[in-house]
């Protein structure tokens, strides 16, 4: 089980009227927080055997308050209760997963972004899968080895084509991966969960519905090297409850992305990913002629793992997303969007970076730099062994200084958004208890009227079985 406590500062939406929904950076900082416990969470181990059952949850508690430049604070407390269970037959041959949520957000009066300050959400289907491994299901009947491999799965899980740059989001899918050799083949086909927020932030629609297809292809050919390939289509079907009057919605897109992972030289990691896209969208007071989209996407990291004790690591990253110079008012929405007789150059991604914790945007019509270490200071030390500290610093500056980024009250027509520094603290205390604490604390630059700074700050303890 974990419960997790933390107060929070964030710089999200701002604009004269309230918004209807969550603001990107709000959303990117709900992300945040619980990214730092997925991939652990995600990873729940099997007792090895035949046939293996398992199952567990955790608690989740956040306290979050922060400034966004509309009001001088907001308030909200957030509870999500968490509960899994897992079959495995055949030594992992098959495998059933399913996890569910019960979540509830209460902010104090008046400070909820679509004016609803207690909601409760769910129970809701979170995760819930069947995996089929024809390897292992060989082995588990003492088949004969087979060159190569087939998985197929099945269901709502995390679906993510290359390093998650492009596509990185719980999806209702089916997924179809080939291994020959030294070249491995995934087809995807699958939805968005219909309450995931969608990326278009003027749009009436309630439910997200966006269908996905996909192949990508890896090269394991190589010892430190993994390269890849994909192509993903993706295809707009969300429906308006209303028709808005010389206004149509509608986004579908291509993505063909490449990159590859692995490691330059002993203990030196790199990360790097391209992406081209293209398609058609619907851009400000457009019904009739849609807009053809051509726009691009990098992101490039390098880390190194110091030799020693204190586990110490550096890191250095940088993100482009291109953004469109007619958007004055949204990077990624129809409404305040591209103007007609214009190519739409903003980029769209459906994956997810950490761009800071306090700033928190979207990577379109942006260029961030980012550089971090950490360390643990006490290695050997019965307490404090795993106690972990470390520092990221970003610089955020605008591909094109007169277009909107995702936060809308950065209002001036400036090249410079600012930057942002964040530190965190980890502590491992026992194997079923941990404590985490983060602070971000954004400078806004000449892009923002309002330049006060912005502070976000987590504290909580998770707490597992």
């Amino acid at each position: 089980m974990i419960f997790l406590v933390g107060p929070g500062a964030e710089s999200t939406f701002a604009q004269a009227a309230p918004p209807s929904r969550d603001p990107d950076s709000f959303v990117n900082q709900q992300r945040a927080s619980q990214e730092r416990v997925r991939a652990r969470l995600d990873q729940e181990l099997i007792v090895p055997g035949k046939i293996a059952f398992d199952f567990g949850g955790w608690y989740s508690a956040y306290l979050f308050e922060f400034d966004d430049g509309v009001d001088s604070s907001r308030t909200l407390r957030r509870h999500d209760l968490r509960l899994w269970s897992r079959l495995v037959l055949d030594h992992g041959g098959s495998e059933f997963y399913v996890r569910g949520r019960l979540s509830l957000l209460d902010f104090n009066s008046g400070d909820s972004y679509d004016g609803n300050d207690d909601d409760i959400q769910g129970p809701n289907l979170e995760r819930g899968y069947y995996r089929f491994d024809l390897a292992k299901t060989f082995s588990a009947h003492n088949g004969p080895a087979i060159d190569g491999n087939v998985t197929f799965k099945a269901g709502r899980d995390l679906a993510q084509f290359g390093s998650g740059f492009a596509l990185a989001a719980p999806l209702d899918h089916v997924l179809l991966t080939l291994t020959c050799r030294d070249i491995e083949l995934a087809f995807l086909a699958g939805k968005t969960v219909g309450s995931s927020e969608d990326f278009d932030v003027s749009r009436l629609a309630r439910r997200s519905h966006r269908d996905f297809w996909g192949v990508q292809a890896t090269c394991r050919r190589l010892e430190r090297h993994r390269p890849f390939a994909y192509a993903l289509w993706q295809h707009d079907r969300n429906h308006e409850p209303t028709t808005t009057f010389g206004q149509r919605y509608d986004y579908d897109s291509f993505h063909a992305g490449v990159g590859s992972r692995g490691e330059l030289v002993s203990r030196l990691y790199y990360t790097v990913e391209c992406v081209y896209q293209t398609g058609h969208s619907f851009g400000a007071n457009r019904f009739i002629h849609d807009s053809r989209i051509d726009a691009w996407g990098f992101d490039g990291r390098i880390e190194y793992l110091f030799p020693g004790r204190h586990r110490a690591r550096a890191s250095i990253e940088y993100i482009f997303g291109s953004g469109d110079p007619d958007r004055d008012l949204s990077p990624t929405g129809s409404t305040g969007g591209n103007e007609e007789g214009s190519t739409d150059s903003g980029f769209v991604a459906f994956g997810w970076r950490d761009t800071g914790l306090s700033f928190a945007p979207r990577y379109s019509n942006l260029h961030m730099w980012r550089v971090g270490g950490s360390l643990f200071p006490w290695p050997g030390h019965r307490r404090l062994d795993r106690f972990e500290i470390g520092t990221d610093w970003f610089l955020y500056y605008k591909h094109h200084r007169g277009a909107a980024v995702s936060d809308p009250t950065a209002n001036v027509p400036s090249g410079y958004l600012g930057w942002e520094m964040d530190y965190f603290v980890n502590w491992e205390i026992a194997s079923d208890l941990s404590w985490t604490a983060r602070c971000g604390i954004f400078m806004p630059g000449d892009a923002f009227g309002d330049r006060t700074t912005r502070t976000f700050v987590l504290t909580g303890i998770v707490w597992s079985f």
